[in-house]
């Protein structure tokens, strides 16, 4: 257990740092293209996570964010929705015979149209609330429509991408 809670924690400020140091700093087709990849280490929390952790994990990772990305209050919002909704999605996708809870959402365990329906509407989710949020104007919609969308399937093929790399069949549970 420990060692799941320490893997975690790892996982998370990997990806918050890889996201403010590297990530930020891409500007894809200018600027239209903006990947969030430090939603990968909410994503892949395991089953068995309370409520009310994972909120508190949503939270402090969308603070530390909004402190050094831009304004405060924006990513914490949007990471607290993405872990308010992500238990009802995991229901809404559940296999028949339900879920192992030691088990995490990893392509290899849960399989690639699980996982890519799964991460697919959470990072939909994340991503339309952080950019309508941010812009607070529908005068743009198409324009901001196309942002999210061109933002979310880079930000799910980085993050497909990455279980390929990182995770293998030992290896998903930790």
């Amino acid at each position: 257990m420990a060692q799941t809670i320490l893997n975690n924690i790892i996982r998370i400020v990997f990806l918050v740092l890889l996201q403010c140091l590297v990530v930020n700093r891409m500007h894809l087709l200018d600027g239209l293209i903006l990947p969030w990849i430090y939603i990968f280490g909410i994503l892949m929390l395991p089953f068995e996570t309370p409520r009310w952790l994972r909120l508190l994990v949503g939270f402090t990772v969308g603070f530390v964010m909004d402190y050094f990305t831009g304004p405060m209050g924006l990513h914490t919002s949007a990471c607290l929705t993405l872990t308010y909704l992500q238990p009802f999605i995991q229901r809404l996708l559940a296999p028949r015979e339900g879920y192992e809870i030691t088990h995490r959402p990893t392509v290899q365990r849960m399989g690639l149209s699980w996982y890519l329906s799964y991460a697919g509407i959470l990072t939909l989710f994340h991503h339309a609330w952080l950019f309508f949020f941010e812009v607070l104007r529908l005068s743009d919609f198409f324009y901001q429509l196309i942002h999210i969308l061109f933002s979310a399937v880079a930000t799910l093929l980085m993050m497909t991408i990455g279980q390929y790399l990182i995770y293998t069949s030992k290896t998903s549970e930790s």
